[in-house]
This record gives structure tokens, C-alpha cells and sequence, in this order.
């Protein structure tokens, strides 16, 4: 009981501090409110004797996501690991060969995308181990190139996007970030549907003019290929047909599981604006009141009325809330039921 009293002071504390001040406020004036995402020194560390300093350029290699970094190594390593791997059994390969280098390599793209045409087949103990080793390896590395590669690249062409779309309109780029904010997902999923398109368009052309396929044979082949179905009877039989092969197996798989994830990111961020529109404007009863007043004083202010909602609409959790509460009182080391600068140094001096 008395743990629950003080926990109930401390949230009332906590979310109504004016309440608990017993201040008259006029409601229809907006209470001005300073927020800082960091400490100011942080932002005045570039700055020397009163003189900010002018950022050095950085080389588009820094800007980087370090994630992409770590997916590109990951990839080299298996392709290089697999290529000698495989160039060393390559005669425990059977199929049409052309280069032994070239065909490890297209073995390993085809393996690790699960395409499997069937021009190269594992005819020995060791060859046939070696496969399985590799494609349960290259499935988990494709699966990380979708998290971190694949995000990263559709990123940072949002912004142009968006520019094209209102090249008529004089858009600034707060409002240009607005609006990559606001339709974010659905704006991923035109860009990688816009890839995919291209991707096939010059997957066909290209079996049409390198491979000699005629036009249905080719986007036969190119359907064939992005979607791993890789029947085996069309496939690339020339050195130019799988040196493009290496590179845009991988990269037309890899759109396409991405578009399909992005479409599922559509379909789920409909339905929960469906469920916030609902939570919005459905009346509030008694009971909604109830659940709300989280300190259990009789009233619900503005801090108890948004967590209500937030946990309504799914966003957060009771177990959430706890696991802040829990925080706050650590960080309250005198108890009183808010946060100050002895406070947090009190804690972090406690907590050493």
C-alpha cells in the first residue's frame, strides 16, 4: 500500500505539476513549453572562443549508414569465401561451364537467391554439402541486406522524389521532410515498384539482345528469376549473360522482397490510421475516465489523457508506463516527485 501511495504521488507529480501547484489556468491559453533533445554544450562543441567553426566536408564514403558498411563486407566475404569453395570443387559440378572463376560466382549468386536454374548442378558428396552450407548462409545474408542495404538505398531517394513531384512549386524542405514524414512507407513502396519496373524492363532487353531469346521467352525468364521460381529451362548460357547476371539476380530478388514487405508496411499503417481515427473520435465515457486517472486524484490532466490514448491506440503499453515510472523513481533520489540536476547527479554518483 505504501509503495503504491508514493507511486501514485510521484505520477501525479509527474503529469499534472500544475494541478498539484493549485495555479488557476485559463484554458483557452496555450501553455508555452521548452523542450530540449539534448544538452546545449553538446551543440556548442564545434564552437571555440565565441567563433563557431566551420564543418569540415565530409567524403561521401563517411556519410555512409555504417549498417550498409557491414552488409557490403558480409556480401564480399561470402562471395569471395563461396567463389573459392566452389571454383575448387568445379569439377564436381556439372552443367554448361564457361569460366571456372565467373561460373563459382554466378553459382554463388544463383545459390544465395535461391533462383536455382539447374545449368550448374552439385554432382558429388562434397559439392552437394557445400550447397547446403551455402544457401542456408546466403538466405540469412539476404535477409540482412533487406533490413540494412535495401532501406538505406530507398532512403535516400525519397527526398528527390518528393522534389520531382513539386518541381512546379516553390516547396521548402521543412515541408519537403514533412511530407517524406507523413507518407513514408507509401513513398518507399513507389520507389521500389519504379526499381522493379526498370529492373525487368532491362533484365528482358538484355535476354533478348545478349541471350538471342525472343520477347516472351525473355520476361519468361526475367519473371522466372526475381521471383526465385528458376524453372531452369531459360537461364544465362553466355561470359556476358552471367557476368549481368551476378549483379542483377541479385538486386531485381532483392526489390522484389522488398516491394512485397513494403506493400504489407502499406496495408498495416492503413488500418492502424484507421484504428487512431477511431480512438480519436469515439465519445469518452465514465469509465474512459476511470481508466485514465492513472494517480487516482478525481481529475485526468493532459499527461494521464495522452498516455490513455496512446495505449488505446496500440502505440504503448502498461508495461511500458511501468518500466518508465520504475525509471523515474530511481532517478528521484529525494523523492519529491520531480526531476532536478541534483537529482540526476545524485543518481549517477549512487549508481557508480
Amino acid at each position: 500500500m505504501a509503495d503504491s501511495a508514493r507511486r501514485n504521488t510521484l505520477l501525479g507529480g509527474l503529469l499534472d505539476p500544475i494541478h498539484r501547484s493549485g495555479l488557476k489556468i485559463d484554458p483557452k491559453r496555450r501553455r508555452p513549453r521548452r523542450c530540449k533533445s539534448a544538452p546545449l554544450t553538446d551543440f556548442l562543441q564545434g564552437e571555440t572562443n565565441g567563433t563557431q567553426q566551420r564543418p569540415f566536408s565530409e567524403s561521401i564514403f563517411k556519410k555512409v549508414n555504417p549498417g550498409l558498411w557491414k552488409v557490403a563486407i558480409f556480401l564480399l566475404v561470402y562471395l569471395g569465401v563461396g567463389t573459392v569453395c566452389f571454383y575448387l570443387v568445379r569439377n564436381q559440378i556439372k552443367g554448361k561451364k564457361i569460366n571456372g572463376v565467373l561460373d563459382s560466382v554466378y553459382f554463388c549468386i544463383v545459390t544465395m537467391t535461391t533462383v536455382g536454374y539447374g545449368d550448374l548442378v552439385p554432382n558429388s558428396v562434397a559439392s552437394k554439402l557445400l550447397a547446403c552450407a551455402f544457401v542456408f548462409s546466403g538466405m540469412a545474408l539476404v535477409c540482412l541486406i533487406l533490413s540494412k542495404g535495401a532501406d538505406y538505398l530507398v532512403d535516400k531517394q525519397e527526398c528527390l522524389l518528393v522534389k520531382a513531384m513539386h518541381m512546379r512549386n516553390k516547396v521548402g524542405q521543412s515541408e519537403i521532410d514533412k511530407e517524406i514524414e507523413t507518407y513514408k512507407v507509401r513513398y518507399k513502396c513507389m520507389l521500389s515498384m519504379v526499381i522493379l519496373v526498370l529492373l525487368i524492363i532491362s533484365g528482358t532487353v538484355f535476354l533478348v539482345k545478349v541471350e538471342k531469346l525472343n520477347v516472351v521467352d525473355a520476361f519468361y525468364c526475367v519473371c522466372s528469376t526475381i521471383t526465385t521460381l528458376g524453372y531452369g529451362d531459360k537461364s544465362f548460357s553466355t561470359k556476358a549473360g552471367r557476368i549481368f547476371a551476378i549483379v542483377w539476380i541479385l538486386t531485381s530478388t532483392l526489390c522484389l522482397a522488398q516491394f512485397f514487405l513494403y506493400v504489407a508496411e502499406v496495408n498495416t499503417e492503413a488500418r492502424q490510421k484507421e484504428l487512431v481515427k477511431w480512438v480519436l473520435t469515439r465519445r469518452m465515457t465514465n469509465q474512459d475516465l476511470e481508466a485514465a486517472d492513472m494517480d487516482s486524484d478525481g481529475v485526468v490532466g493532459a499527461a494521464e489523457f495522452a498516455i490513455y490514448k496512446l495505449k488505446e491506440m496500440g502505440k504503448i503499453t502498461q508495461e511500458d508506463v511501468a518500466l518508465v515510472m520504475d525509471e523515474f523513481e530511481n532517478l528521484d533520489v529525494d523523492q519529491s516527485g520531480t526531476l532536478s540536476i541534483s537529482d540526476l547527479n545524485l543518481a549517477q554518483y549512487l549508481n557508480r
